[in-house]
């Protein structure tokens, strides 16, 4: 059996909390991350999933070494790339790319798509600007789009079509591993289809690793080999996708599992609603 791309062990990171008007005190300090552990495979998807502010989004940012963590350890490839800085760590920012939440927020305006797609290349694979326009038209026809779009800005595409453009600017640098933070929450439901096939597509084609970021539990049931469940900063359980759908052990997830939507719902009449537990959500104060 082949070493794990991507192993994360005991990853922690701390916020201070301050309050205060005029003058910031801190009062405190939260663990975003606590105690996180797991191990991503070459062309896997491990799917993190979590209510909002359970520390899946921060997880991704310290596996790209876009936080620090307080403690523990990250290796990427058998290298432990933790401590890195500067042009060691640049080297394996190449392999380790990101496709963010908001497409509308994440492409810079001013930019055309060849200038936004091309960016990676000038950085990490510098060449001719001829060799670099080549290359960013193959990369729109990997993600769906034409060449002939390379010349136009971000506003005049679709919110679909803007995804594709952040994900031919992830694939530009050729990674191993992409991360995917909520890539398709502000996306209608029937462009999250078409932008979940097509990174599946491309995981089939080139080997790509994901780590994809979600609350929908039905979006990771569809993409991911493996799922971990975070609650509070800590993974409550990980487990093998049809295992962990089909026999939840944690009473977390399996408050999650219960309140998902079903395609052919029984009648809800005199039903009660899962409630998770501890979310405080239960029975009305009396």
């Amino acid at each position: 059996m082949s070493a794990p791309l991507l192993e994360v062990e005991h990853l922690s990171r701390g916020f201070t909390v301050r309050r205060g008007l005029l003058v910031a005190r801190a009062v405190g300090r939260v663990n975003a991350v606590d105690d996180v552990s797991f191990t991503l495979a070459r062309g896997e998807t491990l799917g993190i999933v979590g209510e909002s502010g359970s520390g899946k989004s921060t997880t991704a940012r310290l596996v790209l070494r876009l936080l620090d963590p307080s403690a523990g350890r990250i290796r990427f490839d058998g290298t432990d790339i933790t401590a890195l800085t500067g042009a060691p760590l640049r080297h394996f920012r190449r392999r380790m790319q990101i496709v963010f939440q908001d497409p509308f927020a994440s492409l810079d305006p001013r930019q055309t798509v060849e200038q936004i797609v091309g960016e990676p290349l000038l950085l990490h694979r510098p060449g001719s600007a001829a060799a670099r326009r080549e290359r960013v038209g193959e990369l729109l026809s990997l993600v769906g789009l034409s060449a002939a779009q390379a010349r136009r800005y971000p506003h005049e595409f679709s919110g679909g079509q803007r995804q594709r453009i952040g994900i031919a600017r992830a694939l530009a640098a050729e990674p191993e591993l992409i991360v995917c933070d909520e890539p398709v929450s502000a996306l209608d439901v029937s462009i999250q289809a078409q932008v979940l096939n097509l990174l599946r597509d491309l995981q089939d084609r080139l080997g790509i690793a994901y780590l994809f970021i979600t609350h929908d539990l039905a979006v990771v049931r569809h993409v991911a080999h493996r799922v971990a469940v975070m609650r509070q900063g800590r993974i409550v359980e990980l487990a093998e996708t049809a295992a962990l759908f089909a026999r939840p052990a944690d009473p977390y997830t399996q408050g999650l599992v219960a309140a998902m939507p079903e395609v052919h719902p029984a009648p809800t009449i005199g039903r009660r609603l899962a409630v998770i537990a501890g979310s405080g959500l239960g029975a009305p104060a009396r």
